[in-house]
């Protein structure tokens, strides 16, 4: 596609983790993207009102050769993890969790969360680090206004905001607040290829309007990004961008890998209860199953050219 495009992703709903599944939209991977940069999953949930929905509450699950952040709107999640970390997601502050080689945690929103709302976003990991050790990280931004919109950079650099947040490839993370009826300019890396995540509102974004929960996909080459809202109310999206990735990766449930044997015995290694994994204490449940795997091999995905 040209630079001058732009590509409309749209959601689908997936039921995540367990019992008590909470329904969320999925904008990546999907058919026609896998990846923009390194982010490779995008799920957008709520506003859910907790006390219809139950909330969430997802048991100790594994993951392998990615990255998780988790960015709420509102609400509050308790997290817990086989490194031993206990913290709580909450609006305007980033949980980045490191899988690599292999961790697992749960999540489990708070008794006095009333609205659950935000996204949970997962990043590959390159081959040169996809078995680096558990690790965790967290990170407040401060709000930054520019022009009619206020902005949270949770990952990477934008608008003379840097975040300090450690990633293995360059990125952009960043939530966006605009005014109603604003027009916002942003320089951006032309080396970047660029996914705008809308939540609320109507956003123009260079010339095509997204609506909640579509996702505006532009290739490298931009070095501005121009954003209008087009409601006559306040308008909320998540930029996500960074270097095309020029990785095939494996995805499966919760893992990330490069062949369809890795996959299998990332699986294993979990049925099997082995130390890869760690454990997660604290969380009053069993953790989750993993599924069954297709009886046809997996196969490595990639962006279209």
């Amino acid at each position: 596609m040209s630079v001058d495009e732009v590509e409309v992703l749209t959601a689908r709903d997936v039921p995540l983790g367990g019992p008590r599944a909470v329904t969320v939209r999925r904008t990546l991977p999907q058919r026609a993207r896998t990846l923009i940069g390194a982010w490779c999953f995008a799920d957008h949930y709520g506003p859910d009102r907790v006390a219809e929905s139950g909330g969430m509450d997802v048991a100790p699950h594994p993951h392998t050769g990615l990255q998780t952040v988790s960015w709420l709107f509102t609400g509050e999640i308790e997290h817990r993890d086989s490194l031993g970390t206990h913290a709580y997601v909450r609006p305007g502050e980033i949980n980045l969790m490191t899988g690599g080689h292999g961790i697992s945690h749960s999540e489990v929103s708070t008794p006095d969360t009333a609205v659950l709302h935000g996204v949970q976003l997962w990043l590959a990991l390159p081959d040169a680090h996809r078995h680096t050790p558990r690790d965790f990280q967290h990170h407040a931004p401060k709000s930054v206004r520019v022009d009619g919109a206020d902005l949270k950079v949770f990952l990477g650099t934008l608008a003379g905001e840097t975040s300090p947040v450690r990633t293995f490839t360059p990125l952009l993370g960043a939530e966006l607040l605009l005014d109603p009826g604003a027009t916002v300019t942003l320089d951006v890396d032309p080396a970047f290829e660029h996914g705008l995540l809308v939540d609320e509102g109507d956003v123009r974004l260079a010339g095509t309007v997204l609506q909640p929960a579509e996702l505006g996909y532009t290739a490298p080459g931009r070095t501005t990004l121009t954003l209008v809202n087009e409601s006559a109310h306040r308008a909320r999206a998540v930029l996500l961008g960074g270097t095309p990735f020029g990785e095939e990766i494996v995805m499966w449930w919760n893992f990330i890998a490069r062949t369809d044997a890795e996959i299998r015995q990332a699986r294993e290694d979990w049925t099997a209860a082995a130390d890869r994994f760690g454990e997660v204490h604290g969380y009053p449940g069993d953790r989750l199953p993993a599924p069954e795997l297709p009886n046809t091999t997996l196969k490595p995905r990639k962006n279209p050219s």
